[in-house]
């Protein structure tokens, strides 16, 4: 029930981004993404297109971003859910794009005063944001700070997008580690971290529980138990120096006291924990933007990378068998994961496939399935081209099956590609975030080899 209700709330989870970078400073709203097409080199090389793909991906985060916030926005442009999708912004999505702006430093994208000044727009938007002992809601907005309800009973704290969020900014204060502004920087990033409340989210009990409302207080009831995207949320509520959690809570909660085992081969490869043909590839992406997996190993995963891998496997094996005859599908052209389609929205995954390929899930398991993934990048650039390639990256989704090409881009998609492809190419995220001492407690607290 608990990983159902997770891929529903997915399912509503949109993003969105615009602006340029000679406009990221103004406070009005920049047009909608190009849709006419670009002019697409030829003939590059693996490198040359990892570094298109990274930096117009991340143009999403930097010159799309909502002009007062700073923050990435739900999506690129209103969708059947709502109307207000320009001033939508995302708490997880803004994470991920947040995480990347040390590797757009190093890369040459934007200068190292740049990221300074828009992490400033970012806290001074954070810390006047409505929040719920310390988490932040799944969305805002972004002009005022103002929660926008999520749906239903879900409009106070969401602390699995607070998590995405702070893992984001954590890999920055360990990033800026200079004097004068950088310190500025990791003092206000410490603030808002250190106000999280994670063992209040117990609710009293050995599990977290997801939201809380100053209306419904728990009365959503749902508990972040594995396995599936929210690894991340109990390394950080044992990592919390102020409000931390007992092992317990990750044991009993989490790991449901080994009750995530999977340990079934799919097409030659093994699950240690999730579900059946291992869910929609974003579980093995969005807790590891930050957290190392290669050497990572517990009580109930012995590698938490082989873990990824092997779900990464079983996704590429699944389309390349293609069951369901589906056009387009194969060794070239492969990724299942949530995202829009000709329907609407979905967390596409072996056990629901729509047919609809969604370019984050090959992209984003670069450091997994490097040679799959590669092909996949080939594929979607050299055959789809500009029929999948757009300013801000490859759009959201497509299905060859059904003659549907999406037309936008979504932050929680985006977010995940540009981090993944650096931690392939140089694991920066990855050595960031775990030199954090903060996290090495947490995680040897929980019982981690590292």
């Amino acid at each position: 029930m608990t990983t159902i209700k997770i891929l529903a709330l997915n399912i509503i989870c949109l993003t969105l981004l615009f602006t340029s970078c000679s406009s990221c400073s103004s406070e009005t709203d920049p047009p909608p993404p190009d849709v006419n097409p670009l002019p697409l080199p030829v003939s590059l090389t693996l490198e040359e297109l990892l570094d298109l793909t990274q930096e117009r991906t991340f143009k999403y985060f930097w010159d799309f971003a909502e002009p007062v916030s700073g923050m990435a926005r739900e999506r690129s442009q209103d969708d059947a859910y709502n109307n207000e999708s320009p001033r939508i912004i995302t708490m997880g999505g803004s994470g991920f794009g947040i995480a990347s702006f040390p590797a757009a430093v190093e890369r040459g994208w934007i200068t190292r005063n740049q990221a300074i000044v828009r992490l400033q727009k970012i806290l001074s938007f954070l810390e006047g944001a409505d929040t719920y002992h310390g988490a932040f809601s799944h969305w805002y907005y972004g002009n005022t700070g103002k929660t926008r309800t999520f749906g239903g009973q879900d409009n106070g704290g969401d602390i699995v997008e607070t998590a995405f969020l702070l893992q984001g900014l954590l890999i920055n204060r360990q990033y800026f580690s200079g004097t004068g502004a950088e310190k500025n920087l990791r003092d206000r990033i410490t603030a808002i971290w250190e106000a999280v409340e994670w063992d209040w989210y117990t609710n009293g009990q050995e599990s977290i529980t997801w939201h809380w409302s100053p209306n419904h207080e728990f009365a959503l009831d749902l508990k972040v138990s594995g396995w599936n995207e929210a690894l991340i949320v109990y390394v950080l509520a044992a990592a919390s120096p102020s409000h931390s959690i007992t092992k317990s809570v990750y044991d009993q909660g989490w790991a449901r006291n080994g009750g995530m085992h999977n340990g079934t081969s799919y097409y030659g490869n093994t699950l240690a924990v999730g579900p059946q043909l291992g869910g929609p590839l974003f579980f093995a992406h969005y807790s590891f933007i930050g957290l190392d997996p290669r050497n990572l190993s517990d009580a109930y995963v012995a590698n938490y990378f082989a873990q990824n891998k092997a779900h990464t496997l079983i996704n590429y094996a699944y389309c390349k068998d293609n069951p369901k005859g589906y056009k387009g599908y194969g060794g070239d052209s492969w990724g299942l994961t949530a995202s829009d389609n000709h329907q609407g929205y979905s967390a596409h995954s072996p056990t629901n496939d729509l047919g609809v390929i969604t370019p984050t899930a090959a992209l984003s398991s670069f450091p997994y399935t490097p040679a799959e993934s590669e092909k996949a990048l080939k594929y979607f650039y050299n055959q789809l081209g500009n029929k999948l390639l757009g300013e801000y990256g490859f759009y959201d989704a497509f299905s060859e099956q059904h003659n549907w090409y999406a037309d936008g881009y979504l932050a929680i998609d985006q977010g995940p590609i540009v981090a993944m492809i650096e931690n392939y190419r140089t694991q920066q995220l990855w050595k960031l975030f775990m030199k954090d001492p903060d996290i090495q407690k947490g995680l040897t607290k929980l019982g981690f080899s590292y």
